[in-house]
């Protein structure tokens, strides 16, 4: 055998081995309980508070001398009653200062969004953080199958995964686009999936009042509540993204005040990427953010004082060069900086986004990551959309990465637990014994904490160099396979009664067979 043929025969040797390596390395798969993280750390500053008010001032005269486009007839009304000044047979709408000042600080600190499993109820706000799942991809990817638009079955197995996972808090959106079922039913399967396959929170898109209204009347159906009771008890979020710049359109508002009126919680997230629809300044850009989510906040209000609101922020930059949206960069930590200071001082609960760029799971994908989750953590975000999943700047979900997020968020919650300092934490016992020169392997304060003592990734491996080519040379990419099929190997259905499960399956049948909703906006 010649030594090339020698070493490729290695190399398919290693490659076999790496198959099996990754597949013991995951018979048994260690996660933390579901819990929210709490931030206990000061939450940074991007600003000085001067600066800070500064950027509140400027977005007030926005609002008051340039205006924001409200293409929906129904929402300028509201406004108007609200004092608001509504340009007459056109869309623009102005706000006095005063009329903004008098609506900050209407919506709640904190709220509770429940659901059908009591045990995943989430604090909105205050030091917690919920984390969701990536939402709204139109394409799938992993190692095996690649990148394709989604389907029907590649977001049941998303929704599985998810609800595994306990690092996945709620979810915000369908996972991936199941592509394959009309739209105009589209919002009743994925719905219905969200509230069988699992228990977990959820949301519902404003693409048209009748999503909204289905999205109801499903999870009063799964909850087996009234509207009395779904009005103390908010049950499904929705986001609601501005049309930047300045403008707000149809379907967002008949979100607004289909989910307002009935107190559920409004996300607002102006869409802004610094260069294309905001300024390229991030002064600017989050200047221009905060009038569209201000306004945002005022309408919201009018609707129904007190209706539980998120600030959102969502704004990054892009490549100068080529116009493609850069996530997970310096420029995006500022901003969520930034909006986190914002949503303190308007005293409302806080959304930011886990994001990068990357095309494959590399290492790209993860420093931009851990980029975004660090200044997540440091903004005190409540709600952390796209927590776990996101790829290619949001067009396609891989469960690869969903579970490699989650061993990051995992991480992220650890550091967030506090550093405990006692007697038997200083461990002088344990130096005691072990004395100069020893070890600390044996003794009986490490024994005690050996299966505790550290956190346990999901996807690092920690062997050494020798004993990691031995085996194969298994990439993360590898693991990150391994662990997410292992994961949906133990899945099980969450239990539901019957009796809730006709009710669901019947609402979705009726409105299948009147059609479903709309799919012109």
């Amino acid at each position: 055998m010649t030594d090339q043929s020698a070493q490729a025969e290695r190399s398919r040797g290693r490659r076999r081995s790496r198959r099996q390596d990754t597949a013991k390395a995951v018979e048994k798969i260690r996660q933390l309980p579901f819990e929210q993280p709490t931030h206990i750390y000061p939450a940074l500053k991007a600003v000085s508070d001067d600066q800070l008010e500064s950027i509140h001032q400027a977005s007030l005269t926005i609002l008051s001398d340039i205006g924001i486009d409200f293409i929906h007839e129904e929402a300028k009304e509201i406004l108007k009653a609200a004092g608001a000044d509504v340009q007459p047979d056109g869309d623009r709408v102005r706000f006095d200062p005063a009329l903004v000042e008098e609506f900050i600080g209407l919506a709640p600190e904190t709220f509770t969004l429940h659901a059908r499993n009591p045990a995943h109820n989430l604090q909105f706000g205050g030091n917690k953080m919920a984390v969701c799942s990536i939402a709204s991809p139109p394409n799938a990817a992993d190692r095996d199958g690649g990148r394709r638009t989604g389907t029907h079955e590649d977001y049941r197995k998303f929704l599985k995964l998810g609800q595994v996972l306990n690092a996945v808090h709620l979810w915000g959106g369908y996972p991936v686009e199941p592509a394959d079922i009309h739209a105009s039913v589209r919002h009743l399967d994925a719905l219905y999936d969200m509230l069988t396959l699992s228990d977990k929170a959820i949301h519902a898109y404003s693409l048209g009042k009748e999503r909204n209204l289905d999205a109801i009347e499903l999870v009063k159906r799964a909850r087996n509540i009234d509207d009395e009771t779904l009005m103390r008890e908010p049950s499904v979020i929705t986001v609601i993204n501005a049309s930047s710049p300045l403008r707000h359109d149809t379907p967002m508002m008949q979100g607004i005040i289909e989910m307002a009126q009935r107190n559920q919680p409004i996300v607002l997230t102006p869409f802004t990427l610094a260069g294309a629809m905001a300024p390229v300044t991030l002064a600017g850009a989050v200047t221009q953010q905060n009038a569209e989510a201000l306004a945002g906040l005022v309408l919201t209000q009018a609707v129904n004082k007190g209706a539980p609101f998120v600030y959102g922020s969502f704004t990054s930059n892009v490549d100068m060069r080529s116009g493609a949206p850069a996530f997970g960069t310096p420029e995006y930590m500022k901003t969520t900086l930034l909006s986190g200071q914002l949503a303190r001082r308007y005293k409302v609960p806080f959304r930011a986004s886990n994001t990068n760029a990357a095309n494959t799971l590399d290492a790209q994908a993860a420093y931009e990551s851990v980029f975004s989750l660090w200044g997540a953590t440091m903004a005190h975000t409540n709600m952390l959309m796209h927590g776990a999943g996101w790829m290619e700047g949001g067009l396609h979900a891989s469960f690869e990465k969903m579970v490699l997020d989650a061993d990051l968020l995992q991480m992220a919650s650890q550091f967030l637990s506090p550093l405990a300092v006692n007697e038997d934490e200083l461990a002088l016992d344990a130096m005691r014994e072990v004395g100069p020169g020893g070890h600390f392997f044996g003794c009986a304060h490490t024994l005690a904490r050996y299966d505790s003592a550290f956190y346990e990734p999901m996807i690092s491996d920690w062997r050494n160099y020798e004993s990691w080519a031995d085996a194969g040379q298994p990439t993360a990419y590898d693991k990150a396979n391994a662990v997410y099929k292992q994961l949906l190997t133990e899945y099980e259905e969450p239990p539901i009664d019957p009796a809730v499960l006709e009710s669901l399956q019947d609402f979705v049948a009726r409105r299948k067979e009147e059609g479903g909703a709309p799919t012109d906006f």
